[in-house]
């Protein structure tokens, strides 16, 4: 049936839908480019499925493929594929109104086929969409197919003006080529005629697309003499002939190995594309390589690096997760498939059932994310679980600190991360133990599981604080993260063990002579009066053996570390007074005892309390107010303490 040249107005909604591509629907120009690639794809998959059933309909048309061909004199970029083509009725159907494409129709036909033994093809969205994004682009757009095993060919071209033209042309073989006038680019924009900006775009959305997608490019190339290797000039000396030649290359890698099954992929492999898609030349730690069937489906390839970047901890940092459906790049920077505390995970999800919005461009929030992200984390903690000691001890130093994030903020999944906690503590000599060890250790008269919390962990052990503890024979947590405040405070108990703070409350653990600290009781009065603008009480210390002084507060007070924190984030907190907690069995408290019986008044009792006051926070590791008043206490009871 012959056709003629036809003009037809496109439908309102198409009026409508694309208004809305050309003005606000894809963030990015470049986009096009992925779409229109995406549907060569999909034309060359549609035609190698029908070849199963009907493989007369191909013909001699080569090596299926997709190419670009920019044309920057006349301002051009034509995508053109060998793949199905349409037929003069199909492109009447398909270009000019939405959702009804031959995508589309096509996937009921691969619904239809599964219980045959032909194999369905990947497909990625719909023509009719992807199509519409060129205008985003271009001011003209002619399109000209021809489907295979039909000899008229088809050329549809509109200004995206509400009207489109449609009339019979030639073509040499089967396929579709899209032919882009494109605007003149604005200032600092891309130039999308450009060889470099067309492979970037390649590389970053279409790298993994089953086919390859090609491009002429003109390249110097350099002849030498067949004798000498070499060309000489007038004066004997070598010289170099340039001249140019127009070669094709081809753009992608389509190595999307996560597609393949694990057994056929090479260490080699995973580490080469671990750093393609990270950019990071230490080879990672482990991969993670999976494929989940049944109702949902989608491939997952991640991996833990074995150094942590140096953003780690920057607000402004991007996830690792790279979002692809059927092989097309969607998007980087996935929040939505990993919680916060896993960001140092790098690697690729190909979801082929994504609820994607019209340009793929936004993941909308379903249950299918949600099972995704739900299966990722699981399969992260498992393998963290499973490492050996040697390998988890590698990635807890570097990314310990962002896994404990997730006892704060991930409650789903607190039991699963709580055994791969680690801490150093006052007897685990450097190395960084389980709380299950620590119980496993515990003494069978201790009670609860001690910690103590700062940033420097020589200070932490030698802290007066802990004396009684070490004397007792009992171990205490070292936490020297940020985190770690947070963690100690959704983390009450573990088997059964309340967690207690060794520099705060009553350790009440160390028997206490009453009758002897009544007799202080009037002393430490008087010194709480010297110290009452600095001090909210002074107390008889549970915590010291040797040391004379500590700083300490009650059980439910913040801890220093914590206020120092909230300090150094900008955040305006009031002055804590804190207690100053005694040794009464110092040799300084005793004749600070003798001082005050024989004149309660006398002006040495207030300078001796500023001394225990400026002792106390010089233990742990605190600055005081008078550095300089208080080495010339010190310098003068030393002085005084060696005999003549």
């Amino acid at each position: 049936m012959e056709h003629e040249k036809q003009t037809y107005e496109f439908k309102t909604e198409v009026k409508q839908f694309m208004n809305l591509i050309i003005n606000s629907l894809y963030s990015n120009k470049e986009i096009f480019l992925r779409e229109l690639i995406s549907n060569a794809s999909d034309a060359i998959d549609r035609l190698g499925f029908k070849a199963q059933t009907s493989p007369d309909m191909v013909g001699d048309n080569g090596e299926y493929k997709i190419k670009i061909t920019p044309d920057k004199n006349n301002r051009t970029l034509i995508i053109s594929d060998n793949g199905i083509g349409m037929t003069y009725d199909e492109v009447v159907e398909n270009i000019g109104t939405i959702a009804k494409s031959g995508t589309a129709a096509f996937m009921a036909a691969v619904e239809k086929s599964k219980t045959q033994e032909t194999l369905a093809p990947e497909l990625i969205g719909q023509f009719g969409v992807g199509f519409y994004s060129a205008y985003i682009v271009a001011d003209k757009v002619t399109l000209i197919t021809r489907a295979a095993g039909a000899s008229e060919a088809v050329k549809w071209e509109s200004t995206g003006d509400g009207t489109y033209t449609i009339e019979p042309t030639t073509k040499a073989s089967h396929g579709t080529e899209v032919i882009l006038n494109l605007k003149a680019p604005e200032t600092d924009e891309q130039d999308f005629t450009d060889e470099w900006t067309i492979r970037h775009i390649v590389k970053k959305h279409s790298d993994f697309v089953n086919y390859p997608i090609v491009m002429d490019v003109e390249r110097e190339i350099t002849e030498k003499d067949d004798a000498t290797g070499q060309l000489l000039d007038a004066d004997g000396k070598p010289v170099k002939q340039k001249k140019t030649e127009i070669r094709e290359e081809t753009l992608n890698s389509m190595k999307a190995i996560w597609a393949k099954d694990k057994k056929e992929v090479t260490d080699e492999e995973y580490n080469n594309f671990y750093t393609h898609i990270s950019h990071d030349w230490n080879p990672p730690l482990t991969h993670i390589h999976f494929r989940l069937e049944g109702v949902t489906e989608y491939s997952a390839l991640l991996f833990i690096p074995s150094k942590a970047p140096f953003d780690l901890f920057y607000p402004t940092r991007r996830h690792g997760i790279q979002l692809y459906c059927r092989r097309v790049f969607i998007m980087d920077d996935c929040k939505e498939l990993i919680p916060e505390y896993l960001r140092f995970i790098k690697g690729v999800v190909d979801a082929p059932d994504l609820n994607l919005n019209i340009s793929r461009e936004i993941l909308q929030q379903d249950a299918l994310v949600r099972n995704i992200q739900k299966n990722l984390v699981k399969k992260i903690l498992d393998t963290l679980d499973q490492m050996d000691v040697e390998t988890y001890a590698k990635f807890y130093d570097e990314f310990g600190a962002v896994l404990k994030e997730g006892m704060h903020t991930d409650w789903q999944n607190r039991e699963k991360i709580l055994p791969l906690i680690r801490y150093q503590t006052t007897r685990s000599d450097g190395k960084r133990i389980s709380l299950k060890d620590y119980v496993a250790n515990m003494p069978p008269d201790q009670e609860g599981i001690y910690y103590i919390t700062g940033e420097n962990i020589s200070v932490m052990i030698n802290s007066p604080h802990l004396e009684v503890l070490k004397e007792k024979g009992y171990e205490v947590l070292l936490m020297t993260d940020p985190v770690d405040e947070f963690v100690i405070q959704s983390l009450p108990e573990y088997e059964g063990k309340k967690f207690k703070s060794a520099e705060k409350g009553d350790l009440d653990i160390a028997g206490v002579d009453k009758e002897k600290s009544e007799t202080y009781s009037a002393l430490f009065d008087k010194i709480k009066s010297y110290l009452e603008d600095r001090v909210k009480d002074v107390r008889l210390s549970s915590h010291l053996k040797d040391s004379v002084s500590c700083m300490s507060g009650d059980a439910g007070d913040m801890s220093a570390y914590m206020a120092k924190l909230l300090k150094s984030a900008g955040q305006d907190m009031p002055e804590a007074k804190r207690i100053l907690e005694l040794n009464i069995n110092h040799p300084l408290l005793e004749k600070m005892q003798h001082v005050f019986e024989s004149d309660n008044n006398d002006p040495a009792l207030k300078d001796y309390s500023i001394l225990l006051l400026d002792l106390a926070v010089v233990g742990e590791g605190g600055k005081i107010d008078n550095p300089s008043r208080f080495i010339k206490m010190v310098g003068d009871l030393t002085a005084r303490a060696i005999p003549s």
